[in-house]
This record gives structure tokens, sequence and C-alpha cells, in this order.
């Protein structure tokens, strides 16, 4: 729970003059956290679709360390709170997340109750900024060059990943930049990318990437740069590669539904999203630069099945999704400035409102389609009796390893000296 204190009773009005202003400036308040108050506190509203003047209940960004350094919550420095809109299930952005952490760096995410001077906003999500913090947790390092993408202008057709020349001004409509310099490495890696493919490993983890487009593919979360030209961060690592990160969840299992510069897709265009989505469309060097590859497309495909299995086909989504209904239940049923009422709470995780999908209504569909593509009926490569000598490996030793794998071509063993150092490959010698 948070209780927000503002001095002033017209604190809204000002919080929506500040967001119009478009600054990102701040009011001066106090945040009780579960009991334990946070003075001289910043709050301002963030959001697009998400934050209207007119709505009880916007999206926060509080910074708890806007005065006072270091003032935090469970190391946590500013907390990002979103208003659960679009979203009747209440599970899209806490579950989505969930399931992304497994396969690469994504955010925590949580439930709060938010009361400001007293009285009941609602529910809100609260999800871990991607931050200095968490790029130490990630990355092991935090100062190297990062960027939001953050579309500054009207919404349009944009070339996601594009390279538009050597001036860093070009850039600035697409991309934000978050560290102290950069742009000159944002542009390298784009030149790369578009003009010199064969040397992309040199300046993205493909692999990572890799695993966000097949995330954003199979959950259909199409507000994401496989569609719009925004909701992620970059960020280069010490070994000079750029890394994706998945962000803003809240309209993913398909409540985000138009794809840029056509239409809205029905529930059936979205059960059958063709996994290979953009991959044609020269409007997305993000995708059709990567998948493209015979080899990257096979790994891509691999990853899909892995979240597949892992995730849908054991029906592990379902059962987390109504244990977390279950925790915010009668949460949900007090909030008076939720999206949708409580009967669609309940019903939206199987069947429609409006024009968004059930989440078991699209996902279950969906693997259906999915497993029936030619490409992901290929019977995957086996690695059985694995094993290592000698068993107690010394400094600077040589180690042999031993696998037993059927359904291949190639076999490679992956490696690398050190948690930031290049993976390196080593082909196998049949036996």
């Amino acid at each position: 729970r948070i209780d927000l204190i503002f001095p002033q009773s017209n604190w809204d009005q000002i919080l929506d003059s500040l967001y119009a202003a478009g600054l990102e400036e701040r009011l001066l308040g106090t945040a009780i956290i579960d009991g334990v108050p946070y003075d001289s506190v910043g709050v301002r509203y963030k959001g697009n679709s998400t934050y209207s003047p007119s709505r009880v209940k916007s999206p926060f960004n509080i910074k708890l360390d806007y005065v006072k350094d270091n003032q935090e919550v469970d190391g946590f420095g500013t907390l990002k709170l979103s208003n659960v809109w679009f979203d009747p299930t209440f599970v899209r952005e806490v579950l989505g997340y969930e399931i992304a952490r497994k396969y690469m760096p994504a955010s925590l995410a949580n439930y709060i109750d938010v009361y400001v001077n007293g009285v009941a906003i609602g529910l809100y999500v609260s999800v871990e900024d991607v931050d200095k913090g968490f790029m130490r947790k990630h990355f092991h390092s935090d100062g190297n060059a990062r960027f939001k993408g953050e579309i500054s202008g009207p919404s349009q057709v944009h070339v996601v990943w594009g390279y538009r020349g050597p001036d860093s001004a070009d850039y600035q409509v697409l991309y934000e930049l978050e560290s102290k310099a950069g742009w000159n490495d944002l542009i390298d890696f784009l030149d790369t990318l578009n003009n010199s493919t064969s040397a992309v490993e040199n300046v993205l983890d493909v692999d990572r990437h890799l695993w966000m487009l097949a995330y954003d593919n199979l959950l259909v979360n199409l507000d994401s740069p496989i569609n719009f030209a925004h909701n992620y961060y970059l960020y280069r690592d010490d070994s000079h590669r750029f890394n994706p990160i998945i962000w803003d969840l809240n309209m993913n299992f398909g409540a985000f539904h138009r794809i840029i510069g056509d239409g809205n897709l029905t529930v059936t265009q979205m059960q059958q999203l063709s996994p290979y989505f953009n991959e044609a469309n020269s409007n997305y060097p993000i995708v059709n630069k990567i998948l493209t590859n015979s080899v990257y497309k096979k790994q891509y495909i691999a990853h899909m099945k892995t979240i597949i299995a892992e995730n849908f086909s054991n029906n592990w989504y379902l059962t987390r999704a109504l244990e977390l209904q279950d925790i915010v239940d009668s949460r949900v049923q007090a909030d008076a400035n939720k999206y949708a009422g409580y009967s669609y709470f309940l019903s939206n995780i199987n069947s429609s409102y409006t024009t968004i999908p059930g989440i078991t209504e699209l996902m279950n569909a969906r693997i259906t389609f999915l497993n029936n593509q030619v490409l992901f009926k290929a019977v995957a490569p086996a690695i059985t009796a694995v094993s290592h000598a000698p068993q107690v490996v010394d400094a600077l030793s040589q180690v042999a390893f031993v696998a037993t794998v059927t359904n291949a071509s190639q076999v490679r063993l992956a490696y690398r000296n050190n948690l930031i150092e290049l993976i390196q490959y080593q082909p196998a010698t049949p036996q």
C-alpha cells in the first residue's frame, strides 16, 4: 500500500498541468509505503494511452530519491505504477513479466494499493524501473549507452531500427538517451545491422534479441517494436553489444491489436498471427535483418517452442493467472476506478471483453495454430548423456565434454570465460 500525501487539495489538477507541459516536472509530497514514511518524494503522471486528465486512476511515476539521495524501498528509488488500463483481468502485466524473466532480463512486477490524501484511487501494478540498478543486476555495469525506444511526435509508420545517417539529430524522434553519452554507439549499431549484417553479432546480443522477438510474437504483444516503434530499452554491455530489454506489457495477450499502418486484427487473426510477422517488411529491420538468417530463424523457432512448452502447453500460464487473481480479488472488487467491472475481471481470462480477447481464448488457439506450422513440426535435436571430465576441474586445465546428440547435422559447444565476454563456439568432434 502507498499513501501519497500532498499539501495541495488540487493535486490532480497540478499533476495534469505538469503532464501537459511535457517537461516531466514533479509535485513534491510524502509517500507512506506499508506504514513507512518517505518525505520529499517527487510525483508525476506517466503513460500515453493509459493516461487521461479526465481519468481518476492515471499511472504514476514516484521518485523516492527526488530530493533525498539514496532514499529507497527494497533498493528501488523509483516506482512506476501502471493503472492496469485495457486489462480487465489485472494479470497481463504481472504474468507477462514473470514469463519474460525466465528467458531474458525483464522487470519485476507486483501489485500496490494507492491512496492519495486519504482517498482510495485503486489497485495498480508496480513495475521495476529499467535504470542503473537494473543494468548492474543484469549486465554488471551501468555507465554504458542506454536508450529508451520512444516516439516523439504523432504515431505513424516508422522504420524500427533503421539507419538514418550519421547525424544523431535524425534519431531523436525514435530514441531517448538515458545515459550521459551514446549516440555514436547507437548509430554504429544501426549502421552495422542494416548495412553489414554479417557482423551483427559484434554489435547485438542476437540470442537475447531472438528471445524478445519470440516472446512478443507468441504473446501477441503488438504494442512493442515488432509492430510499434516504442516500448523497449537498449543497453550496450561491456562486450560492446546492444541488448534489447522488454518494456510496458500492460497490453500484451492481444489487448493491443492494431497493426501500424494498417487496421485492427480480429481475435481469429491474432490467434493466427504469423510467427514470421514483418519478416519481409522493410520498415522492420528489427525483424527482417534477423529472421532472414536461416540459423537465427531456427533459434527463434526453438525459443518460441521452449516458451510454449514451459508455459502454455502445460497450462502453467492459466494456473498462474488464477493464482494472481486470487491474490488481488478483494482489491479488484474494492477498486471503484478500474477499467472494467468485476465480472469482466473473472470472465476476460477465458472470453472477450469488447475487443480484448480472453487470454485462454487467444492462447489455446494460438498454440494449436503455431504447432501446425511446417517449421514447428520439425523434430528437434535431442541432447542426452552429457558429461565432462575430469569431474573436478582445476584452473587452466583441459576439460572434455561428451554428449549424445540425435536429429542434428551440426553440434557446437558454446562457452565464455566470464559473465560479460562474448560467447565463443567450438565445433564438436564426432566419436
